[in-house]
C-alpha cells in the first residue's frame, strides 16, 4: 500500500469517528430535552388531575346531599304494607 492509500483510509476512518461522535452527542442532547420536557409535563398531569380528583370528590358529595335532600322531599313513594295476622 502506497502511503497516499493509507492516508485516505485513514481520513475515512477519522470522518467516520467524528461524525459517530457528533452523531451520539446529538442523540445525548435530544434524549436530555426529552427527559426535561417528560419530568415537567408529568408535573403538569399531576397537578391537573389532582384539580380534576378534588373537583369530582366536591360533585359527588354534592349530588349526595341532592338525593338526601329529594328523599326527605318525597317521603316514602308508596304506603306502608299493612300485614293482618
Amino acid at each position: 500500500m502506497s502511503n497516499e492509500t493509507i492516508a485516505v483510509i485513514l481520513s475515512a476512518l477519522g470522518l467516520l469517528v467524528t461524525l459517530g461522535g457528533g452523531a451520539a452527542a446529538g442523540l445525548a442532547w435530544v434524549v436530555r430535552r426529552i427527559d426535561a420536557l417528560d419530568m415537567k409535563l408529568s408535573t403538569r398531569i399531576d397537578e391537573v388531575q389532582m384539580k380534576l380528583s378534588a373537583r369530582i370528590d366536591q360533585v359527588e358529595r354534592d349530588v349526595t346531599e341532592v338525593k338526601i335532600t329529594v328523599a326527605r322531599i318525597d317521603g316514602r313513594s308508596q304506603p306502608p304494607l299493612m300485614l293482618t295476622r
